[in-house]
């Protein structure tokens, strides 16, 4: 039996449902398999058996503790795509053997004013799908695990027309980047997008810019991506960042960027791209402070803009449009016994683009032989 994480819950007596994930229990990072228990399936949640998590950058920064918030053990995991095993009694909107997705987000105080508005990624309350601390007081555990138990309305439906592999980026990288798509205007049939940055979220926001009926350029240090960029994404066009001709003849040309990078890069040529009245919205986290001359930004009247996530009715509606048009994450799905190999690859940029781990087919099988 893998070892047991009981002792690092309280609250234990709700905690009855035995369960089993790949934790990380110091910041190297390393993944190995945890027994751990999830609560009980209360009046208003949807208990669901977990068969695909993406691998966000963001699993990599916590597992590390790269943001200095790290509670260990950890199980990483906010792309959770599954099947409905059990309803509590208030819940109308699912049913057992629903397919179902859990996002970054697995409760909020639904009561503020953000919650009322359907953000609930703004409420003060919100509580993480990992790496949080729950109502009850638990630590929160993510989707390298069987199975999770989440109040229904963090819960969202799948698509038929969406397979739950390519789709549970979706939960992450895709409402990243609809979200801030949909509030700033850039999701207007002609106008001119730019995509900063060809990872999993750089991808996924080219097909949504292209679902919207944009014309989009990525931008990107990496020339080698060009032809995957134009040939397999749909992209307009490609200007590689480092190439001082190419910057300049696309200077002036694009209504907004989305800029997906999480590293720390010359800010004032990429507002140089940027039209009049032009937006660059932010959803990489680069570690350090990043520096914008103010002249970049008043000269021609432009915004600097950040956006996290998405809200629930946000989320749902970004899939549904996802079926609609087609869009999915392109993946590479691995086994559980694999995902420490994946972290590292993840790490050197060497995915294209998302990582999925096949939860539902080979978790109990590394579960078993780490402890063969």
């Amino acid at each position: 039996m893998a070892p047991t994480a009981a002792e690092h819950q309280h609250h234990d007596h709700d905690h009855t449902r035995k369960a089993v994930g790949l934790a990380a229990r110091y910041a190297s990072g390393h993944l190995s398999p945890l027994a751990i228990t999830r609560r009980s399936t209360g009046d208003d949640d949807v208990a669901i058996k977990i068969l695909y998590c993406g691998i966000c950058h963001s699993d990599l920064h916590s597992i590390k503790n790269d943001w200095k918030n790290s509670r260990y053990p950890m199980i990483p995991g906010h792309e959770i795509a599954g099947e409905v095993t059990e309803v509590g009694k208030n819940v109308s909107k699912f049913k057992a053997s629903d397919r179902v997705g859990v996002g970054c987000m697995v409760n909020s105080c639904q009561s503020c004013e953000s919650c009322g508005k359907g953000f609930e990624n703004h409420c003060p309350g919100m509580i993480f799908t990992y790496n949080s601390v729950d109502v009850d007081g638990t630590v929160t555990y993510g989707g390298y695990s069987s199975m999770v138990v989440v109040h229904e309305r963090f819960v969202v439906r799948f698509p038929d027309a969406i397979p739950l592999d390519k789709g549970a980026p979706l939960l992450c990288a895709g409402i990243t980047v609809y979200s801030p798509m949909k509030y700033h205007g850039l999701n207007v049939p002609g106008l001119h997008l730019g995509v900063l940055g060809l990872g999993g979220l750089g991808h996924v926001a080219v097909k949504f810019g292209k679902a919207f009926g944009m014309k989009v350029t990525v931008v990107s240090s990496t020339p080698g991506k060009k032809e995957e960029a134009l040939e397999r994404l749909g992209a307009d066009a490609f200007v590689v960042s480092k190439d001082a001709d190419q910057m300049k003849a696309a200077m002036s040309t694009m209504d907004g960027i989305i800029n997906t990078v999480s590293a720390n890069i010359p800010m004032t040529p990429l507002f140089g791209l940027l039209k009049p009245n032009g937006k660059m919205v932010m959803v990489g986290l680069p570690e350090k402070p990043i520096e914008v001359p103010p002249f970049a930004l008043v000269a021609t009247n432009k915004t600097l803009a950040g956006s996290c996530i998405g809200g629930m009715s946000d989320t749902q509606e970004m899939l549904d449009l996802a079926a609609k048009h087609g869009v999915t994450a392109d993946i590479e799905v691995v086994g559980a016994e694999y995902v420490n190999t994946a972290i590292e690859r993840l790490g050197k940029g060497d995915v294209r683009y998302r990582f999925v781990i096949d939860i539902g087919n080979t978790l109990d099988k590394a579960a078993a032989a780490a402890t063969e």
